[in-house]
C-alpha cells in the first residue's frame, strides 16, 4: 500500500510483511499461543524500526571506529590494494559524516551507545529470565532478526562495548 509517512514522503508499506502464511495446523505447531506469535511479529518489527537504525551511528562513532569498521570491510571483502587503501579512507570519513546525520535523523543520544546498550537490554527482558530465546528453548524469528542485525557489529568496538555494558551476552 502506497501512505505518506510522517515526513511527507511517499512510501511502500507492506501491512503483512511481519506475519507468516501458515494454515491453522502450522500455526499450533509453530506458535504455543496467539499471544506468542504477536510477540514475535512485534520484535521483529523492533529490530527493522528501531535497532537497525543503532548499528552505523555505533560503529562509526568516531573517526577512529569509522576507520577501524572500514579495515575490516577491506581485509574481509578482499580488496586489491588500491580499491582498499580507497574504500578504506574514503569510505570511513563518508560514513562517518553519515553516521552523524543518522543520528540525528534517528534522535539519537548524543553517546549513541547508550542508545544501543539501552535496546539490547531491553531485548533480554522481553525474552525474560525464564526462557533461552524470544522463542522459547528454539530461536524464533525474532531472535533471527535481532541477532542478525547486531551480527554485523562483531569484531567491532560498538559489539564489544555492547557485550560487555549489557546482559544480551548469554543471549547471543
Amino acid at each position: 500500500m502506497k501512505a505518506v509517512n510522517e515526513k511527507g514522503k511517499e512510501v511502500t508499506e507492506y501491512n503483512n510483511k511481519y506475519w507468516l502464511m501458515l494454515d491453522e495446523q502450522e500455526t499450533r505447531q509453530v506458535y504455543a499461543t496467539k499471544e506468542s506469535q504477536t510477540e514475535e511479529m512485534k520484535w521483529r518489527r523492533w529490530a527493522d524500526d528501531w535497532l537497525v537504525h543503532l548499528i552505523s551511528p555505533n560503529v562509526y562513532r568516531t573517526p577512529k571506529e569509522s576507520l577501524a569498521s572500514f579495515d575490516y570491510i577491506v581485509r574481509e571483502g578482499k580488496f586489491g590494494t588500491v580499491e582498499g587503501v580507497f574504500a578504506k579512507y574514503i569510505g570511513a570519513a563518508a560514513m562517518y559524516v553519515i553516521g552523524k546525520r543518522l543520528k540525528s535523523r534517528h534522535n539519537l543520544e548524543d553517546d549513541v551507545r547508550q542508545d544501543l546498550y539501552r535496546a539490547a537490554n531491553e531485548w533480554v527482558a522481553a525474552v525474560g529470565k525464564h526462557r533461552p530465546f524470544m522463542g522459547g528453548s528454539e530461536p524464533n524469528l525474532a531472535d533471527l532478526a535481532v541477532f542478525g542485525v547486531l551480527r554485523v557489529m562483531e569484531g567491532l568496538e560498538s559489539f564489544n562495548d555492547m557485550m560487555s555494558n549489557t546482559k544480551i551476552k548469554p543471549w547471543y
